[in-house]
């Protein structure tokens, strides 16, 4: 940790002067990121995963300042608060394994979020995703995905071997199936009410993978995805906001100055980074329209090169294999796919934004964890890493599940 610490203090000295909050700011945030680790029971846990968590929102926090200066004190606070809030939480989390007393009470928790998104959201470049509170906006779409995993590690942990050696699973156990589907319909939601397709991509994903490492069931996966295909399919037909992301994947130099053009910027950012990068605040990156949210893995690209981009990559890497490798060393099955879960729900958030920064997807708009403008974003992937950093301690794995 005091490794991590130095090495993001040091990013920060190369913000400019008056970017970010005063010293005494960053001293609070030192003093909480010391505090989350110390402050905790003593027991033997992967204390790389916070430290990884650090580095990364400092990485972050830097870039946030270089491409939207008048964004990064909000950045700053967030980071603060998502800080403070791990703190506090973080005792709690010691004791994971009753969440799963209570995987309804996550369901209820969704959908009431989703009921306050309808009536009060607020759309954005034709997505209906934000809840503002004042001068705070919030995304409750990044507390939901966390929602459905612990549900879905629950249910399955329950019910999981009945539905991998059923033979008649569409008939004689539907009422096994039909609760499990609430993680499925969940992203078949945010797809046609709110018209986001990379977060329905994200919990689908994350609900194929848990079922089937729950269940080997690869038929009900294909299924899945067969039935989400054709919703978008038929979204891409009736909603011009996602209609116009798939077209710019298709064609993205068809109309560069219009609908073309944040692609192509992109584009042109990454390859003029080329190996090494133009060097940290030499590059242009802010040529790219909302180069701080959706394509700051292209102002990566372009001042510090392919071999910087690839080492941030690692570093996400590094996170989702201490993940998965903390769900093998658990003792029960609820705990292992709460893990997979996680992992999953991490691991494929970078692949999707940073594929549709390369243009291997349609670009979406979920954040990079740790490193994109977002504080709903930090605040729930903070929560993700203290959760599984409490899942690593030795003592937790020995527990016995209830």
């Amino acid at each position: 940790m005091t490794g991590a610490l130095v090495i993001g203090a040091f990013m920060l000295s190369l913000v400019q002067p008056q970017t970010l909050g005063p010293w005494w700011v960053e001293m609070i945030l030192v003093a909480l990121a010391y505090i989350w680790v110390l402050a905790q029971p003593v027991g033997e846990r992967d204390d790389v995963l916070p430290a990884l968590a650090v580095l990364l929102s400092a990485f972050g926090l830097m870039l946030v300042a270089r491409l939207a200066p008048a964004l990064a004190r909000k950045q700053q606070e967030w980071l603060l608060v998502s800080l403070a809030l791990t703190v506090v939480l973080g005792p709690a989390f010691t004791r994971f394994r009753r969440m799963a007393a209570y995987k309804y009470v996550w369901v209820l928790a969704s959908l009431v979020l989703f009921v306050l998104l309808l009536l009060f959201g607020q759309s954005v470049n034709g997505a209906r995703l934000w809840i503002r509170f004042g001068d705070v906006r919030y995304e409750p779409i990044e507390l939901i995905k966390l929602f459905v995993v612990f549900f879905l590690a629950a249910y399955l942990a329950e019910t999981g071997d009945v539905i991998a050696t059923a033979r008649r699973v569409w008939t004689a156990n539907a009422r096994y199936l039909g609760p499990l589907f609430l993680g499925w319909g969940a992203s078949m939601a945010i797809l046609v009410l709110q018209h986001d397709l990379g977060m329905a991509t994200l919990l689908l994903v994350t609900f194929a993978t848990m079922l089937f490492v729950a269940t080997r069931r690869l038929d009900i996966v294909l299924a899945g995805f067969l039935i989400f295909a054709l919703v978008a399919f038929w979204a891409v037909h009736h909603f011009p906001y996602v209609a116009t992301r798939i077209g710019v994947w298709l064609h993205p130099f068809a109309d560069p100055y219009g609908r073309g053009y944040q692609s192509s910027q992109g584009y042109f950012s990454l390859a003029a980074g080329g190996l090494f990068g133009t060097g940290y605040r030499l590059g242009h990156p802010q040529y790219v329209p909302d180069a701080a949210t959706d394509y700051v893995f292209a102002a990566i690209g372009e001042e510090f090169g392919w071999l910087g981009a690839v080492a941030v990559l690692t570093l996400f890497l590094a996170i989702v294999r201490r993940i998965l490798v903390i769900g093998i060393e658990q003792p029960d099955l609820y705990a292992k796919l709460l893990a997979v879960g996680l992992a999953a729900t991490f691991g494929f958030q970078v692949l999707i934004i940073v594929g549709g920064v390369i243009g291997l997807f349609p670009l979406t708009g979920i954040t990079l964890p740790f490193i994109s403008y977002g504080g709903s974003s930090l605040l729930a992937n903070f929560l993700l890493v203290s959760l599984v950093w409490a899942m690593s301690e030795k003592q937790a794995r020995l527990e016995p599940a209830p």
